[in-house]
């Protein structure tokens, strides 16, 4: 236990056990010396066994006085003269026991630095591994290519994604020149000489192994090894992304389309009931079927009737769903509050929290409010400080959002739902389209009358309440 407390290898675990152990071996040497055995010659000697048991618990000054008390008990109760050497004896002890604590000391406190080092050293190099290991375990299993490359253009790394998006399951991409399947980051330049990296995002083409074109996002950065200046790429196939973009964008232009038609054929329909009425009555006029072209604008009239009726038929017409419009009007509001804040223009929502759901087309809707607001934006520019405003209420069975601005007004209200007005600052369809699609899904869209600027207001049928017992 007193050889434990003595050679511990934390010089602070125990201080008041490692002095006491300190003060009993000193005490046993010292009754060594006044017994028989000492009798004759000197064991002072012995007195090095605390002083190297010191050096590993006490600090230099503690060990420089541990030093003066051993050379005084060897000189009292050593076999010497007193009155010869006394100074000389005791310097030359007082140098070994004090000279001998402190080297062992400094030799322990290397061993300890070397031991604690080594200690840190471990624990880096196992956090080290275990960093490495979830670095390689996520990259391995993330959805996205990840690619390093050299500033030659040289792949380096790549993971199981980047070797399956570029269709080389069995080849590895290692030492493959970037250039082969991406080929504008084979030009970046390198970093400058400040050691500065940098990060962007670009679109660009993708080949694969086989020849395959495919559009491409890229997030490429740039890090510094000890073998120098390194790139990473993020990859991800926008192949997918960009079929679902183009199958939305064809069929909002499809459906734009058929409530054109539906909305010219309605007019056509309405002229053809005007000739219908005039040509029956020139039927009472004796002697004029018997003129040919009396029969041709009677056939024209049936055939132009029979067209629009087709295509008033025939035309597909998505059926509303029912909408959240509150979650609508915030994707709106993301989209156009940008716009405004760029031409300095205050926009105010008064938007009630208990909006219902109504029964629309989502894109529809969507539709209308950015063309109402994109002639609201073209209004504001004419005056000095505008303000665009959005407003919802319910109203009995339908909810309707008002749409109002600051601007000059209308000057000719009547005109507003005519289609290629030349008073128009757009193409003249815009208002004339929004219409006819809001009453595509049984809603409207109309002009209210302000003493200053302008209101459209568009009514969206309310959707119905679910039955509790019918959704069971």
């Amino acid at each position: 236990m007193l050889l434990d407390t003595l050679l511990g290898a934390d010089s602070r675990a125990d201080r008041p056990a490692v002095l006491t152990a300190l003060a009993f071996l000193i005490a046993s040497i010292a009754l060594l010396d006044l017994s028989e055995l000492g009798r004759g010659f000197s064991l002072g000697f012995l007195y090095l066994l605390p002083m190297l048991v010191a050096a590993l618990h006490l600090g230099r000054w503690e060990i420089l006085g541990l030093a003066v008390l051993c050379t005084l008990l060897r000189e009292v109760l050593g076999p010497f003269n007193p009155n010869s050497g006394l100074a000389l004896r005791s310097g030359l002890g007082f140098l070994a026991f004090g000279g001998s604590g402190l080297f062992v000391r400094e030799l322990a406190e290397r061993r300890r630095r070397r031991l604690e080092q080594q200690r840190q050293l471990e624990e880096q190099a196992t956090l080290r591994e275990t960093a490495e290991q979830q670095l390689r375990a996520l990259i391995e299993t993330s959805p996205a290519a990840i690619l390093t490359m050299d500033m030659e253009g040289n792949i380096r790394l790549a993971n199981q994604a980047a070797h399956h998006m570029l269709e080389l399951e069995q080849e590895s991409l290692a030492g493959a020149p970037i250039s082969r399947f991406l080929p504008l980051l084979a030009g970046v330049p390198p970093p400058d000489g400040a050691g500065r990296i940098f990060r962007t995002a670009l679109e660009c083409k993708g080949r694969r192994s086989n020849g395959e074109v495919f559009p491409a996002h890229v997030w490429l950065s740039s890090y510094t090894t000890v073998s120098g200046p390194m790139l990473a790429a993020i990859v991800l196939d926008a192949s997918e992304e960009l079929r679902d973009r183009e199958a939305v964008g064809f069929d909002r232009l499809m459906q734009s389309s058929r409530v054109l038609i539906r909305a010219v054929s309605h007019e056509i329909r309405n002229i053809c009931a005007a000739i219908a009425v005039v040509h029956a009555n020139l039927r009472r006029v004796p002697g004029i079927e018997q003129y040919e072209d009396f029969k041709a604008l009677g056939t024209l009239v049936e055939g132009l009737g029979q067209l629009v009726s087709s295509e008033l038929r025939t035309a597909a017409q998505k059926t509303p769903t029912s909408v959240d419009l509150k979650e609508l009007l915030e994707e709106f509001r993301i989209i156009v509050e940008p716009s405004f804040a760029e031409e300095e223009t205050n926009v105010e929502w008064r938007i009630p929290a208990d909006l219902p759901a109504v029964q629309a087309d989502r894109h529809g809707v969507l539709h209308i409010w950015m063309n109402l607001a994109a002639n609201s934006r073209r209004a504001l520019r004419k005056v000095d400080s505008g303000l665009f405003s959005v407003t919802a209420a319910v109203e009995r069975d339908r909810v309707v959002v008002r749409f109002m601005d600051t601007g000059p007004g209308v000057a000719q209200p009547e005109l507003l739902f005519q289609p290629f007005r030349h008073s128009s600052d757009g193409t003249g369809l815009g208002l004339y389209l929004s219409r006819a699609l809001a009453r595509s899904f049984a809603g409207d869209l109309r002009y209210e009358p302000r003493s200053a600027g302008s209101c459209f207001a568009v009514e969206l049928p309310a959707a119905a309440a679910e039955d509790p017992t019918e959704a069971e």
